[in-house]
């Protein structure tokens, strides 16, 4: 990122006093009374392309507020004539505050109010290059205690969206406990809020549901620990006033950049006003700040939309390839796994033909996943051997270094799955270091999956996940990929090392987790990793700074993939969505294939019971997938017909220059007599005329048997994309579970 530079501070005149001016440790003797000199208001403007966001300073009390929240303005002359302050922009407990509060703490005197007043604020302006990032921060500090808040907002402008932290510090002679501490509160003055969020389980992710909210509160949280995200997943997206579709409403998309238990909190008051409360759940988390120690909240990512959820999903695209996903920007490797073919029954022989298997595919990595470690407990079923992480001596008697060399001989990549942070009771880890393993002292170990999870706030164990990792790279540094799985959530939630700060454990744990990949990248700053943790429990901007894709679900039936593949293209880019082939569900190769498509193309199959016609198929396949990739990568994507609304899903992207774009179509259920309308085309040039060339079909042009059944549609014909937007084209059909895949070429 370029340097930042042209710093300007404004400073607030006629505070009394501030925290500066006091004594350590609590307030001064009473006075009677401390009165504020008026002053003039302080307008903030934080604003991106298309979004305004102005914060405001009242010059009678100096506290700050939230004025306006929506389309850019482009004045705020008018807004400085109104006499409304807004809403609190970042609410305290314990004075006058009557609703959720952002942050609640109690200082050394026991005294468990905090009031907040501005200080002064400053922008710094990026300067040189393709840079379009804005920082500003906003100080805040109590009255009577040495207690700072500093607000912190960046701004990305060619993205539309904001991204939100707070810092957090004191200086009070001992510990500060803080209850609450959000990242962001946003408000909202509408007729009504339709709230979408996204929850699920195991191998039923992203399920999309919307709901009307009414006056109350109503939370969207987990308390998971680890695998944090297995219920609810911490996205959500916010329409104004009525329903939004793809383009059209207003939309407020939100995501939370943190890898543990999170919360957003939304609160309808009694005249309708909505505020929304988004960071870490403080749910069992009290934490007790030492003095001049920073409490650095994650990051609350948003995106403004006037026009429907898809505007907001490309705005969210745009700057997660740029800015919050590991080399966005680049590309991907097709990768061949060996899971469903093997499960923990393999050796060096059986690898070695999966090895021609991946080259024969025309795939980039092979990837070895679980059973390959541990020699005492050896690892041939999930009740052995996590922790011991030693190549297994009867698997594998000539090491990773062998494999290795065997994938480069056959002119492919050797990739590897490791799950770092988690041990098996069965295991000379757990022997030899159980007061490294998070468990209650008086209590039965509670088992998920037959594991427990390691420390992580205990820096002996940050060692040793570091060392498991950069030791197996050193030593084989052929290494071209890994997967880092996670297969548990938090139970016996109790650490040795944290002795009486045990309120501490849940957020310390993902810090710490981010020191040891923050570690590994400053080594190996572009190893592809995938992020996994049974499935999509772990899929965050947090994590994903460290990842450069990630697992969607164990749950690889192509009918379900559509839904759970979906729901995450609302905040996540293609390029970082694995989507594998599989033999899960009953489709045919070519639907599983089209469906797979979607994202980050990889196989997990056994390739040698593939017949020939399905052998060529999956050759043209993924020749035609390294063709596309880059537009399915880094296109503009449209959700076009929805699977929630009809018995099919279409979806296309399209590249920048609007000369290439890639149509998606699956037909999921077909009812007796049913018919489906055209499907209008978005995001092509009207005046351009296009190509629309169907893919991946069998080499004699027809689908052959077992391929999907009929044409859903002609293609090889050209249209102008004013006809294709405005008329559209036929996508359907009679024969449920079919598929279509189009090229459309200037």
């Amino acid at each position: 990122m370029k340097k930042l530079l042209s710093i300007i501070t404004i400073f607030a005149l006629g505070l009394s006093s501030t925290a500066q001016d006091l004594p350590a440790g609590g307030p001064p003797p009473p006075t009677g009374g401390q009165l504020m000199q008026q002053t003039p208001d302080v307008f903030i403007p934080l604003e991106t392309k298309n979004t305004s966001l102005i914060l405001r300073v009242n010059g009678r009390d100096g506290r700050i507020y939230q004025s306006y929240l929506g389309p850019k303005l482009a004045s705020i002359d008018n807004l400085k004539q109104t006499r409304d302050a807004g809403h609190p922009a970042y609410a305290t407990f314990g004075t006058d505050n009557l609703f959720e509060p952002a942050v609640r703490a109690t200082h050394n005197d026991g005294n468990p109010s905090l009031e907040l007043k501005y200080i002064s604020h400053s922008f710094e302006k990026s300067s040189g290059g393709n840079s379009d990032i804005n920082l500003s921060r906003i100080i805040l500090k109590d009255p009577v205690y040495p207690f700072e808040v500093t607000l912190i907002f960046k701004t990305y402008d060619n993205e539309d969206v904001i991204e939100q932290w707070v810092e957090i510090k004191h200086s009070e002679k001992k510990p500060v406990t803080i209850f609450n501490y959000a990242s962001s509160m946003l408000h909202f003055d509408a007729d009504k809020y339709w709230l979408t969020q996204f929850h699920g389980d195991w191998a039923e992710e992203m399920k999309m549901q919307e709901s009307l909210l009414t006056a109350g509160i109503k939370i969207l949280d987990t308390k998971l620990g680890t695998r944090a995200h297995m219920y609810q997943t911490p996205v959500f997206m916010l329409s104004l006033n009525e329903k939004s579709d793809e383009y059209t409403g207003q939309v407020i998309a939100g995501t939370l950049g943190w890898s543990g238990n999170f919360r957003f909190l939304f609160e309808v008051d009694e005249k309708g006003s909505l505020r929304v409360i988004s960071g870490i759940n403080p749910f069992a988390s009290e934490y007790s700040l030492d003095a001049g120690k920073v409490f650095k909240t994650p990051s609350m990512i948003f995106t403004y939309s006037e026009h429907g959820k898809g505007e907001a999903s490309r705005n969210l695209h745009r700057w997660a390839t740029r800015y919050g996903v590991l080399d966005g920007t680049g590309s991907r490797m097709t990768i061949l796994n060996n899971w469903e073919a093997t499960g923990f029954n393999f050796d060096e022989k059986k690898l070695s033909s999966i090895l021609d298997d991946t080259k024969k595919l025309g795939l980039d990595v092979f990837l070895l996943d679980d059973g390959w470690f541990a020699n005492k407990y050896p690892r041939n079923n999930d009740r052995a051997g996590l922790g011991d992480w030693q190549e297994n001596r009867a698997k594998l008697p000539n090491g990773l270094g062998y494999l290795v060399k065997e994938a480069d001989a056959k002119g492919v990549r050797f990739g590897i799955w490791i799950e770092p942070e988690m041990v098996n009771p069965k295991s000379e880890l757990y022997e030899t270091h159980p007061d490294w393993i998070l468990r209650l002292p008086n209590r039965p170990e509670h088992y998920y999956r037959n594991q427990l999870v390691l420390d992580l706030t205990n820096p002996k164990v940050q060692e040793f996940v570091y060392n498991v990792v950069d030791g197996m790279l050193s030593t084989n540094p052929g290494i071209s990929f890994i997967k880092w799985d996670c297969n548990r959530m938090m139970t016996n939630a109790y650490s040795v090392y944290l002795k009486d700060r045990q309120s501490h454990l849940y957020i310390d744990y993902v810090n710490c987790l981010y020191g040891i990949l923050d570690r590994l990248r400053q080594k190996y700053p572009h190893l592809p990793v995938m992020l996994c943790s049974g499935g999509g429990g772990r899929v965050d901007y947090g994590a994903l700074k460290y990842f450069t894709e990630f697992w969607a679900s164990d749950n690889t039936d192509a009918l379900e993939r559509v839904y759970v593949q979906w729901g995450y293209s609302y905040f996540f880019p293609a390029i970082s969505v694995c989507n594998h082939v599989t033999s899960w569900g009953k489709q045919s190769l070519k639907f599983r294939t089209d469906v797979a498509m979607m994202g980050k193309l990889g196989y997990d199959i056994e390739v040698d019971k593939m017949t020939e016609n399905e052998l060529k198929f999956s050759q043209n396949a993924i020749a035609n997938y390294n063709r596309i990739k880059d537009i399915i990568y880094k296109g503009d994507l449209f959700r076009l017909i929805s699977p929630y609304e009809e018995n099919r899903a279409v979806m296309m992207y399209v590249n920048e220059l609007r000369n290439r774009a890639v149509l998606f179509g699956y037909t999921l259920n077909s009812r007796y007599g049913e018919t489906f309308n055209p499907v209008k085309l978005q995001g092509l040039d009207p005046g351009k005329t296009y190509k629309v060339q169907e893919i991946n079909v069998s080499n004699d042009g027809r689908r052959g048997p077992g391929m999907g059944g009929p044409g859903m549609s002609q293609g090889g014909r050209s249209y102008t994309g004013d006809f294709l937007m405005k008329v559209g084209i036929n996508i359907g059909s009679n024969t449920p579970l079919t598929s279509v895949v189009y090229e459309i070429t200037e």
